[in-house]
């Protein structure tokens, strides 16, 4: 049975997030998988580098699927284009190793989160960022994010409860800056809780407006969901790359 991978991009907006649903038809993971099964005419299950929230978007997400159809890896990228919708593209179609897997080899994972910090309308980029009219202290937030860098438990930013897999997590950098009204933020590591990235985003903007301080941060690690910031929108998160 042959392996191969997808490596993928999508604007997330309609979407009910990256993995299939029972009873649910918008789901990324869902309508690649249809579309396969039909041009390969053979059930078709992919795996993904790991899972994007509803509304989020992916600049270069990866999958993998096995099929015994032996179309051309190059036909099926023709194929896909094809019917896609046109909110999900599909970069490259390659043969993989027998042993690739899309999430279990994934070493790391870039996310990035746009802040239009401005009062000023932002018309055309509206469903790639998230909203913050006040005043954002940069400066205080690189403050507070380098104390989130390296291994901690990063529960207080995880939304999902009653899990009992670890909540360990390893940052490895994270970048903040200022592009016109924009602040742009990328974060780099070995994998992600569910919402932590939007989390972590909601604790440094509240440092930002100083609702919170930066060496504050620390005490953090192993606590409760409660005590850590708000849940920022999901509109301004964008997996950016994943590496093997």
């Amino acid at each position: 049975m042959r392996n191969l991978r997808l490596d993928i991009c999508y604007d997330g907006t309609r979407y009910r997030g990256w993995q299939r649903l029972t009873g649910v038809e918008n789901t990324i993971q869902g309508k690649l998988e249809q579309t396969l099964s039909t041009i390969l005419g053979e059930p078709v299950e992919i795996s993904g580098s790991g899972r994007t929230d509803a509304g989020a978007h992916a600049a270069h997400q990866v999958a993998n699927f096995h099929c015994h159809s032996q179309m051309p890896a190059e036909q099926i990228l023709l194929e896909l284009r094809r019917y896609l919708p046109e909110d999900i593209g599909i970069h490259s179609c390659r043969e993989a190793g027998e042993r690739f897997h899309a999430r279990l080899n994934a070493q790391t994972k870039t996310y990035r989160y746009r802040i239009w910090n401005s009062d000023r309308p932002c018309v055309f980029q509206r469903r790639f960022v998230t909203v913050v009219p006040e005043r954002l202290d940069m400066e205080q937030m690189k403050k507070a994010a380098s104390h989130l860098l390296g291994e901690h438990d990063f529960s207080a930013f995880c939304a999902a409860k009653g899990k009992k897999k670890s909540t360990v997590r390893r940052v490895d950098a994270i970048e903040i800056r200022r592009e016109g009204e924009e602040l742009v933020m990328d974060f780099t590591g070995n994998g992600f809780l569910y919402n932590m990235v939007r989390i972590m985003v909601g604790t440094l903007v509240e440092v930002g407006l100083h609702q919170r301080s930066a060496d504050s941060i620390p005490q953090l690690f192993g606590g409760q969901r409660a005590s850590a910031g708000m849940l920022m929108s999901a509109r301004g998160l964008c997996l950016m790359e994943v590496t093997y």
